[in-house]
């Protein structure tokens, strides 16, 4: 499929439309140049792009686009004009927890407090973790 050429405000509505977030530069202002976002992914990356200021109707070269797509947007052409025009986010794969989790304050008292190790903890139940804590407040250490 031929996609349109891409403009500031394309690249701008995508990064509001997926929620990205402002950030400040390093002098700890906003740059004068460029608005710059960042998106934190469920797998530990953060993207970062910038898109020139004003956001307006300017379009982008094809060899700057192509970079922006693939190193700081990570999306594809139709993944990109899917979010901007029906505002429809990439998937970025969310990390969904195992409904049996164990909060991150249980695991942290078990490890600290009683002195268990991870692996041991990592094979309970949120039920005999809870029962281990209550033993260990009832009973002493």
């Amino acid at each position: 499929m031929t996609w349109p050429r891409p403009t500031r405000e394309d690249h701008d509505r995508f990064c509001k439309t997926e929620g990205w977030r402002a950030v400040r530069d390093a002098r700890g202002g906003r740059g004068t140049h460029h608005i710059t976002y960042e998106l934190d992914l469920p797998d530990g990356r953060i993207l970062r792009t910038r898109v020139s200021r004003p956001p307006d109707r300017t379009d982008y070269g094809r060899s700057l686009w192509a970079h922006i797509l693939r190193d700081q947007l990570d999306v594809d052409e139709a993944t990109f004009w899917s979010c901007v025009r029906d505002g429809t986010p990439p998937d970025r794969g969310a990390l969904v927890p195992p409904s049996e989790a164990l909060p991150a304050d249980l695991v942290h008292l078990l490890i600290s407090k009683l002195g268990l190790h991870e692996a041991e903890v990592a094979e309970m139940s949120r039920e005999e973790a809870l029962a281990r804590l209550q033993r260990y407040w009832t009973e002493g250490g």
